[in-house]
């Protein structure tokens, strides 16, 4: 109840950047969920509608000292899955690869332990079987070595046969996907992402491993402000206790799954001692969870996908390969989430308040930042932050802001905002 009324109470102008009047509200929204919690951290939304830049704000703290800026950047975790999803559909398009060719084809070391008939649809629609993180790697920093983990996952053995189930591949995609455009073009993921994403598309910002240069454009992360410390007599106390499940494990149980197949997805040993926020760990190559982006970035990215692979008479993805990308792979329940993705190759369903996008597809991160895209709206989305918090799904501005994105462009499109 009091964030409700936080909400209600909060202003509507707590923004800097251009806005379009078609998406005024979907700002001031913006602007209520910012001004809700100004110490918390900042955060950033970019819109592109119908080819064109509708919305372009930003709000809050980039720093402890510092407000955020039009160039900031921010760590956005599983997003960047979506961005690594699009190079490897380019890739197709350009024929360094084909969905349905053995990965062994073009990575001969990668055939060992049952992965001889393993393709990159296995992959990128997570039924490759190799979710698991927390068995293949003795500590979370051997994730700072690109090439060590290439070997990893040489020598790594699939879990379950390759086509046979779903599990989301929370850390290990990046290593797979990253790995196998490598192998493949004989070019590295920095180059390939130069030159087929940055440069024709002009992004600002948009890196697996952030330049030494660039680090101050980055948004740190902010503390939670809600989290007591608590002193070392309560610690020990503690720790004598029984461990309590986290919410996110209870979810699990709900639902039925396995709270063990999201721990080995989700939590490689030595996490304790390891940040992705560290200017090492921002700095190296990890594909599925360490992207850093700019909100337009995304959202330019998206926009492209959004208008069929294409933008401003450069075609990116060949309309064929478009067709797949976005197609449905199976409604098989997933392993590791708890909630029902309808995996593409690379992307899952637009997470709502009640839109419908049964053309949309995207990403969402595990920070609650999120990007996407709505083909039949010419739609696309992308919010950035740097507040302390996780969740699996999503955080609720995320979800809200999607929502009222949706329904901003079907005013224009239909005449009436709507709820479904």
């Amino acid at each position: 109840m009091n964030q409700v009324k936080a909400l209600i109470s909060a202003k509507k102008d707590y923004f800097t950047g251009t806005c379009h009047s078609d998406f005024k509200d979907l700002a001031e929204r913006f602007s209520q969920f910012q001004d809700m919690r100004p110490k918390n951290g900042g955060a950033a939304l970019a819109v592109f509608f119908k080819g064109e830049p509708v919305v372009d704000i930003y709000s809050g703290w980039a720093g402890a000292e510092q407000a955020w800026q039009a160039h900031h950047a921010a760590m956005c975790y599983s997003t960047g899955k979506g961005i690594l999803a699009t190079l490897a559909h380019i890739m197709v398009s350009e024929g360094f690869l084909a969905y349905d060719e053995p990965l062994a084809k073009y990575w001969p070391a990668f055939a060992q332990n049952g992965k001889k008939h393993l393709t990159l649809r296995h992959v990128l629609s997570h039924q490759s079987g190799l979710f698991d993180i927390r068995n293949l790697i003795e500590d979370a920093r051997e994730m700072l070595d690109w090439e060590h983990m290439l070997d990893v996952f040489e020598q790594a053995t699939p879990r379950f046969e390759p086509g046979k189930d779903n599990a989301y591949q929370a850390l290990t995609f990046g290593w797979l996907v990253g790995g196998i455009l490598e192998k493949a073009t004989g070019r590295t993921l920095a180059e390939l992402m130069q030159h087929y994403l940055v440069e024709p598309l002009e992004l600002d910002f948009a890196y697996y491993g952030v330049p030494a240069s660039r680090m101050p454009e980055v948004a740190q992360p902010f503390r939670n402000p809600n989290r007591v410390k608590t002193s070392s007599s309560q610690s020990t106390s503690s720790k004598a206790k029984q461990r309590k499940a986290p919410w996110s494990e209870k979810v699990i149980e709900w639902t039925g799954q396995d709270p063990q197949d999201f721990k080995d997805a989700m939590i490689p040993k030595g996490m304790k001692n390891f940040s992705f926020f560290q200017p090492e760990a921002l700095q190296a190559v990890i594909p599925a969870a360490n992207g850093v982006f700019t909100a337009r970035s995304l959202a330019k990215i998206y926009a492209m996908m959004a208008a069929g692979g294409q933008w401003q008479g450069h075609q990116f993805i060949r309309p064929e390969v478009f067709q797949q990308l976005c197609r449905v792979q199976n409604y098989k329940r997933d392993r590791v989430m708890p909630i029902p993705m309808n995996w593409r190759l690379g992307y899952h369903r637009v997470l709502t308040l009640g839109k419908q996008v049964k053309k949309g597809f995207g990403h969402i991160g595990y920070n609650g930042t999120g990007a996407w895209c709505d083909p039949k709206r010419e739609l696309s989305f992308a919010y950035i932050h740097n507040y302390s918090i996780g969740s699996i799904t999503g955080d609720y501005r995320l979800w809200a802001l999607t929502q009222e994105t949706l329904r901003c462009a079907d005013q224009v499109l239909r005449g009436r905002k709507g709820w479904f």
